[in-house]
């Protein structure tokens, strides 16, 4: 059964809004792991590890391979680049300070600067 967008984005913005799963994403972004590795870096147990890493793979925002008795876990590099380097682009321009949002007088200044100059993403 396909989901309308509004589901879709929901689903995917939902599975992203843990800290836990960027952080194991974040640390994904520097090369394959297992558990393990991703447990003791991160300081958590490997229940929690485990239990994050399942959504993350649901989505195909990660990979993983049996490798003996280990699972070695692959950040999808070719979607997370891109998420990231959308995210890091929006960060940058609207949450200037710190990663906050701007706030309601910074917006309007912000606004009436790019007023002028419309950027839409393209396909």
């Amino acid at each position: 059964m396909k989901h309308g967008i509004s589901e879709t984005c929901y689903l995917f913005f939902s599975t992203l809004a843990n800290p836990t799963r960027l952080a194991i994403l974040e640390l994904l972004r520097g090369g394959p792991r297992n558990v393990t590795e991703i447990s003791k870096a991160l300081e958590q147990e490997q229940s929690m590890i485990s239990h994050n890493l399942k959504p993350l793979e649901r989505c195909g925002f990660v990979f993983s391979e049996k490798k003996k008795k280990a699972r070695i876990y692959y950040m999808n590099k070719e979607t997370m680049e891109q998420i990231f380097k959308t995210f890091a682009y929006h960060s940058d321009k609207y949450c200037p300070t710190d990663g906050k949002c701007l706030t309601d007088k910074k917006l309007k200044e912000h606004r009436k600067k790019d007023a002028s100059r419309r950027l839409y993403v393209t396909h």
